[in-house]
C-alpha cells in the first residue's frame, strides 16, 4: 500500500504563514510531532476540493485531508476548528463546533472526577474570567449593569447561512426582549459581524423592543446576568465560568447542560426551566467537554490523541508510514 499523505486545506492567505498563524496552531503541532516520524504533510488551498456541508466522496483518494473549519463528512477526511476556547481544538469526522460528534455523546457527571474537574474549571476561570480574556478581543475597560439582566450574544447571519440556527438572530432578539419579564437585556453584536448585527438590534428597537445594545466585555456582561442567549456562541460557556445558565437558539454540541429554543415562543419557558431547574454540574462538564472530548494543542498527550483519532479514521501509523508509533 503506498504511504498515505496529510493534507491540510487552509485558507489561501496563510499558504505561506500558516505555521506562524495562530489559529491554525493545531496544523503545525500535527506537522511537529508526525514529520519527524516519516509522516508526508502537504499544503493546499481548501478552495480546491468543494467546501461543503454533508457526506461526500470528494476526499476518498486514498490521503488523509484535514479541513480548516471544515463540515464535509465522509471517507479521507476530518475537520478542524478551534474548540471555541484555545487552547482547544476539535479534529473530528462529523464536523466542528455545532457539528462536531461530540453533541451525540451522552454525558454521564458520575463518570467524571470532582477533583481533577475543579481543577481545571479553576485554571479555565483564571485564563480567561479572571483575566477578562475571550477568544475575541474584548473591552479592557470594566462596565457596570445593575444585577439581573439578560445578555444576548448575536453571531451575525453566519448560522443561519449554514443552517446552523432554529431562529434568526433577529427573531431571537425579539423573543428575548419581549419574554424578559421586565429584566434588561443585554445584547453584544459580534465582533466580525458589527454592521449585520447592528442593523438587527436598530430593526427590534425601531419595533417598540427595550434592549441595551452594548460593546463592554463579556465577563462583565455574563457577571451582572441570569442568563446567556445566542444561536450557539462560545459566550454562552464562558458563561458557565460564571455558573450562569446558557439558552440557545440552535443546535449546539455542548447542549447536555443548556435549554434549547426551537420556536420564539419558547423562550419564556426556556428562561423559567433554567432558572427553577438544578443547575447542571459546569464543572464536570467542562472538564468532560475539553479535556475528554477535544485536543489541547500543548499537552504531553497531543501527539497519541491525534495518532488515535488518525486510526479512527482509517490512517494508522503504518498507512502513513510511520517509522514508530506514538507512545
Amino acid at each position: 500500500m503506498a504511504q498515505a499523505r496529510v493534507v491540510f486545506h487552509l485558507p489561501a492567505r496563510h499558504l505561506k504563514d500558516w505555521r506562524e498563524t495562530r489559529y491554525l496552531k493545531l496544523f503545525a503541532r500535527i506537522e511537529e510531532a508526525f514529520a519527524p516520524l516519516g509522516a508526508r504533510i502537504s499544503v493546499c488551498d481548501r478552495r480546491t476540493r468543494p467546501f461543503q456541508a454533508g457526506t461526500t466522496d470528494a476526499y476518498d483518494d486514498g490521503d488523509l485531508h484535514i479541513l480548516d473549519t471544515g463540515r464535509a463528512r465522509g471517507r479521507g477526511v476530518l475537520n478542524a476548528s478551534i474548540a471555541y476556547l484555545p487552547p482547544f481544538w476539535h479534529l473530528d469526522p462529523a464536523g466542528m463546533q455545532a457539528e462536531s460528534s461530540i453533541g451525540a455523546q451522552v454525558f454521564d457527571p458520575s463518570e467524571v472526577p470532582q477533583r481533577a474537574a475543579n481543577g481545571f474549571f479553576e485554571r479555565m476561570r483564571e485564563r480567561y474570567t479572571l483575566a477578562r480574556r475571550s477568544r475575541r478581543a474584548q473591552e479592557e475597560e470594566a462596565a457596570s449593569f445593575a444585577p439581573g439582566a439578560i445578555s444576548v450574544f448575536l453571531q451575525g447571519s453566519q448560522p443561519e447561512e449554514n443552517g446552523l440556527a432554529h431562529v434568526s438572530g433577529e427573531a431571537m432578539l425579539r423573543a428575548v426582549a419581549r419574554g424578559a419579564g421586565g429584566r434588561q437585556v443585554l445584547v453584544k453584536p459580534h465582533p466580525l459581524a458589527p454592521e449585520h448585527d447592528a442593523a438587527v438590534i436598530a430593526r427590534v428597537i425601531a419595533e417598540g423592543c427595550s434592549i441595551t445594545p452594548t460593546t463592554a466585555n463579556v465577563h462583565d456582561m455574563i457577571a451582572a446576568s441570569v442568563a446567556t442567549v445566542s444561536i450557539n456562541s462560545a459566550c454562552a460557556i464562558e458563561g458557565f465560568l460564571q455558573h450562569k445558565p446558557a439558552i440557545l437558539f440552535g443546535p449546539s454540541d455542548f447542549h447536555h447542560v443548556a435549554q434549547t429554543v426551537r420556536q420564539p415562543e419558547g423562550f419564556s419557558a426556556a428562561l423559567g426551566n433554567a432558572l427553577a431547574l438544578p443547575q447542571p454540574d459546569y464543572r464536570r462538564f467542562l472538564y468532560w467537554y475539553f479535556v475528554r472530548n477535544c485536543l489541547n494543542v500543548g499537552a504531553p498527550d497531543f501527539a497519541a490523541k491525534v495518532q488515535a483519532i488518525f486510526a479512527q479514521a482509517g490512517f494508522p501509523p503504518e498507512r502513513l508510514g510511520l517509522r514508530a508509533p506514538v507512545i
